[in-house]
């Protein structure tokens, strides 16, 4: 499994230019950007064990943060 992060401009570059414009003026968009740039990096840092973690919690984390992907992809695909 290829241990490289998750970030928004690189899982959507097509949409790069709408995902700033939400994270300067969707307050709600901005929040759960954050929320799952937080939560990426956590899981990268599980990854790469720099801070290592039980599988079922670093499992957890992944779902979250797809979770969360999915939702940030509906708010900029609306």
């Amino acid at each position: 499994m290829a241990h490289t992060p998750h970030e928004l401009h690189e899982e959507f570059p097509d949409l790069a230019d709408k995902i700033t414009e939400l994270k300067t003026g969707d307050a709600h968009f901005a929040r759960l950007a954050d929320e799952y740039h937080a939560l990426n990096r956590a899981v990268h840092r599980a990854e790469t064990n720099v801070e290592p973690i039980s599988p079922v919690a670093e499992t957890d984390m992944r779902k979250q943060r797809a979770s969360l992907k999915d939702e940030l992809y509906r708010m900029l695909t609306e």
